[in-house]
């Protein structure tokens, strides 16, 4: 009888919200009136209905929205219908941000009301970067902190900064970003000097995705540390997940691993118990966890989380969204590492067309997130021209790899200049190209300026300066026929490598195979059993990693919970 009685008013709930929508035009005054749950689930059903248009009209009243906002146990059915308008019209997003901002130049005048709109603006702005429209949210936020500096309060203002850093950040506005960020620290020293509380962990940590978005490893590093240490149990779950996570890749960056995999899985831990696996906060720390698995060498676990971010994304969003575009940028990439060995890059080509033909409907042609995408697919390009046998197909391969490695160094230059790691990374991806076009002099140019950007950056022992050391020695070993600089580039990569990975570490084995060359093309017969020998105990722990992987899953997570409070003060002991 139970089970009788809640089934009937649920069918006459639906019943009755069927009957409105299929009636949509001579209620639409009324349904306006309708308090946030009830006016979500018809506007949902006009959306399962198909009813575009009728649902693009009422999207775009603010009032409206704002109503929607406030329902939040329903936020990822509201992505689904908005990601349906702006694959439908693309206009639902920019026209809430323009009438937001027309919204706050009246609203000025009126202080009584000010309060309510700047919170409105955030959770608007919040909700449009949330769904992957950064352009729009910078204009809600932007509005917003007109407002917020009519009122003169500098706690509610400088969480508009930080709001508006992070959108800048996302969509690698760095320019905009700079003058952001050194308002922001106007913001605390005020809030200081006036003794007003304010807790300041998800501000550093802000600014610590601001220095990550540049490559400024040491900058985004040093504001991590310092978001960790203002971490406390009575922040918002989100706020505590977001610093964990953005603390876990400044520390991947600076090889921190231990470290990275503590922090990024005590972000994954207060997810899954405070909202479940299915959120798109999930998704977004599943990205995270997938880098720091790559990062590690853990490269197939790597691929099976950033699938699982994909998946999520995509539940979410549909496929014409930023989001989902740069999840398959990520899964692209480590796919391309994945199926290295094997020279099928199938799915890692397949992910990459798919990034490149959502950003390319949404962006402009020379915007900063192309980059890495281009990157990917120009390696991918290269491996197969080089497995072509038919010369005309290699070269056109090559050609179009070319045009995509230039571009992608064009850009970055253009954002961060010269002595930056990325940059340095696409010297190196040239280099290497260079080299399968035979034009070797231009390729020791390229590595060569490539080690010296990341040196001067990072100092000689760190993985990226390894992967260009060894990039060199193969053209060296292989090409140009220079057998003593090549062995001491291999056994230099091999240092690090070890170093950093210990000796089951993947990419040991080129460096193996090229030194085992070396020696033969320079009759040294006991280096070269010696270094056999090696390579031999490098294939056992390499298989006995590969079979603990495959008998584990990423997802299980044998941790337990550190109270944010104390977790500076476990790293501390690592």
């Amino acid at each position: 009888m139970a089970s009788a009685l809640h089934w009937i008013p649920d069918s006459l709930y639906n019943y009755s919200i069927a009957a409105v929508v299929s009636s949509y035009s001579s209620y639409q005054k009324d349904i306006r009136t309708f308090h946030g749950h009830l006016l979500f689930d018809i506007l949902y059903k006009i959306y399962k209905e198909g009813f575009l248009l009728q649902l693009g009209y009422e999207f775009k009243s603010l009032e409206i929205f704002h109503k929607l906002l406030k329902v939040r146990s329903k936020r990822g059915l509201l992505h689904n219908c908005f990601q349906a308008l702006m694959d439908y019209r693309r206009r639902t997003a920019a026209e809430l941000a323009q009438a937001y901002r027309e919204h706050c130049a009246t609203a000025q005048n009126q202080p009584s009301s000010r309060k309510d709109n700047i919170k409105f603006g955030l959770q608007l702005g919040g909700f449009l970067m949330d769904a992957g429209w950064f352009s729009e949210s910078r204009v809600v936020f932007s509005s917003c902190l007109e407002l917020c500096k009519q009122d003169d309060c500098w706690t509610i203002t400088l969480e508009c900064y930080v709001r508006l850093l992070r959108v800048t950040t996302l969509y690698c506005d760095f320019k905009s970003g700079k003058e952001t960020f050194h308002e922001a620290l106007r913001g605390i020293k005020e809030i200081q000097r006036l003794n007003v509380p304010v807790n300041l962990a998800s501000i550093y940590g802000e600014f610590s995705a601001f220095f990550f978005g540049q490559s400024n490893f040491d900058e985004a590093h040093n504001w991590s540390l310092q978001a960790l240490k203002a971490l406390n149990s009575s922040l918002d779950p989100v706020e505590i997940i977001n610093v964990l996570r953005q603390a876990s890749k400044a520390c991947v960056l600076k090889r921190q691993f231990k470290k990275a995999g503590v922090l990024i899985k005590q972000a994954m831990l207060l997810v899954r118990r405070t909202y479940g696996n299915r959120g798109l906060l999930m998704a977004n720390t599943l990205s995270d966890y997938g880098f720091y698995l790559l990062n590690i060498d853990s490269i197939s676990h790597s691929v099976r989380v950033y699938q699982t971010a994909l998946d999520l994304h995509a539940s979410f969003f549909g496929g014409k969204n930023l989001h989902v575009a740069l999840a398959h940028g990520d899964l692209a990439y480590a796919s391309y590492v994945h199926e290295y060995t094997s020279g099928r890059f199938k799915d890692a080509r397949d992910h990459t067309d798919k990034a490149l033909s959502i950003m390319s409907h949404l962006l402009e042609e020379d915007h900063f997130l192309l980059t890495a995408a281009k990157r990917v697919k120009a390696l991918i390009l290269e491996e197969i021209a080089i497995d072509t046998h038919d010369k005309e197909t290699a070269e056109d391969l090559l050609r179009e790899a070319e045009e995509l490695h230039t571009s992608a160094l064009s850009l970055t230059r253009k954002s961060f200049g010269e002595l930056n790691i990325q940059t340095a990374k696409h010297y190196g991806n040239l280099g290497r190209l260079y080299q399968s076009m035979n034009r070797f002099e231009e390729a020791r140019a390229m590595h060569l300026r490539a080690i010296e950007i990341k040196e001067a950056i990072l100092g000689p022992q760190d993985y990226e300066v390894a992967l260009s050391v060894g990039h060199l020695a193969s053209l060296y070993n292989y090409d140009m026929k220079l057998y003593e600089e090549a062995e001491a580039l291999y056994l230099r990569s091999i240092e690090i490598g070890i170093t950093l990975y210990g000796e089951g570490y993947s990419g040991l084995e080129y460096d193996y195979r090229g030194l085992m060359r070396v020696y033969d093309r320079l009759g040294d017969t006991a280096s070269l059993s010696r270094v056999h020998a090696i390579l031999h105990t490098w294939k056992i722990l390499r298989d006995q990693t590969v079979e603990l992987e495959n008998e584990t899953s990423p997802l299980t997570l044998d941790v337990e919970p550190i109270p944010p409070e104390m977790i500076a003060w476990n790293l501390c002991l690592m």
